[in-house]
């Protein structure tokens, strides 16, 4: 079996998780804190869009705006030689604007959970509104920010459609699992997909146990 799509997965998920889990928690700390209700809901609905639309949709949005002769791909070939489309760039680009949604909606969902309290009795000794995110928000909201991240990272490795879109199929390049698992399927070869699966469901299973032993860690330090 080629073991190339499971190092090119793993290096897409890890690298797109970064990204992810920082522009996530940062975009929902700016809506928790976000003062008007119809701001909040508009910026809510585009973070949230890459959620619900299909993902081959998302994935000719990026192929529209990166593409080779769109605008922003064709600066960073111009200015900075970066080709996006159709390199291994583009699956962590397609990755992260995909997962992103997770992260960002677990991190909020994390951070409204926090007693407000909390937050009104930090602001009382004075702390500035980075040391309440830092020591009060982000602290307590650790568990529901962990379980983010791997969901986040999951979806990144099991991302397919923005994927084929914007990166394409190439061999040893762009082809992560989900996409070699189509491949061999489609040409007939169901021993080598059945590889790949296997090595899809080990991954994906034990994100959900990490997943799930960060809540019981949680609950059980509630409880105390």
């Amino acid at each position: 079996m080629d073991w190339s799509p499971v190092w090119i997965s793993i290096k897409t998920a890890s690298l797109s998780i970064v990204i992810t889990f920082f522009l996530g928690i940062l975009a929902a700390w700016g809506i928790v804190s976000c003062k008007s209700q119809k701001a909040k809901m508009v910026w809510d609905g585009i973070l949230t869009m890459p959620l619900v639309l299909p993902p081959t949709v998302a994935g000719f949005f990026l192929l529209y705006i990166f593409g080779v002769k769109r605008p922003l791909g064709s600066l960073f070939l111009n200015v900075f030689g970066i080709k996006i489309a159709f390199s291994w760039g583009a699956t962590v680009l397609a990755a992260a604007v995909i997962s992103f949604p997770l992260m960002y909606r677990s991190a909020r969902g994390a951070f409204e959970q926090v007693d407000e309290n909390l937050v009104a009795a930090a602001r009382t000794l004075g702390m500035s509104e980075w040391q309440i995110f830092s020591r009060v928000l982000f602290a307590n909201a650790m568990p529901g920010i962990v379980s983010g991240g791997v969901l986040a990272f999951a979806r990144g490795l099991g991302e397919f459609g923005a994927t084929a879109m914007i990166a394409g199929n190439i061999a040893g390049k762009t082809r992560t699992l989900p996409l070699a698992v189509y491949s061999e399927v489609a040409a007939g070869n169901m021993e080598k997909a059945y590889g790949y699966v296997a090595v899809i469901v080990a991954i994906a299973f034990c994100a959900v146990l990490l997943m799930n032993w960060v809540g019981a860690k949680d609950e059980r330090k509630r409880k105390r």
